[in-house]
C-alpha cells in the first residue's frame, strides 16, 4: 500500500512538474511576445515621427530658399544662402558635438529608458 502512495506522489509530482514547465514556458513566450511587439511599435511609430520631421525640414528649407530667391533676385543666391546656413550648422555641430549634442542624446535616452522601466513597473503593481 505505500509502494503505491510513493508511486502515485511521484506521478502526482512528475504531473505538477511537467505543468509548472509548460506554464513557465508558455509565460516566457507571451513575455518575449510582448516585449518584440512594444519594440516593434516603438520603432514603427519613431520612424514615422521622423519621417513627418525629414519631410517637414525638407520643405521648410526649399520655402525658405525659394523666399530669399525672391528676395534677392536670383534663384542661386537663394539657394546658396540656404546652402552657406547648413555649412555653418554642420560646423557647429561638428564643433560642439561631444561637449553638447552626444550628452545631450545619451542623457535623453537613458530618462527616456527608465520612464518606461518605471512605466511597466507601475502596470505590474496594479495586477
Amino acid at each position: 500500500m505505500q509502494e503505491e502512495n510513493k508511486e502515485k506522489g511521484i506521478e502526482d509530482l512528475y504531473e505538477d512538474a511537467k505543468g509548472y514547465l509548460d506554464t513557465k514556458v508558455e509565460y516566457t513566450r507571451l513575455y518575449l511576445v510582448e516585449k518584440v511587439s512594444k519594440i516593434f511599435a516603438d520603432i514603427v511609430t519613431n520612424a514615422a515621427v521622423a519621417m513627418c520631421f525629414i519631410l517637414a525640414f525638407l520643405f521648410g528649407t526649399f520655402t525658405l530658399a525659394l523666399f530669399l530667391s525672391d528676395v534677392l533676385g536670383s534663384y542661386t543666391r537663394g539657394f546658396g544662402c540656404v546652402a552657406v546656413i547648413y555649412i555653418l550648422l554642420a560646423l557647429i555641430v561638428y564643433y560642439t558635438k561631444e561637449k553638447y549634442i552626444e550628452k545631450a542624446i545619451i542623457n535623453f535616452t537613458i530618462k527616456n529608458y527608465f520612464n518606461k522601466l518605471a512605466d511597466k513597473d507601475d502596470e505590474e503593481q496594479k495586477i
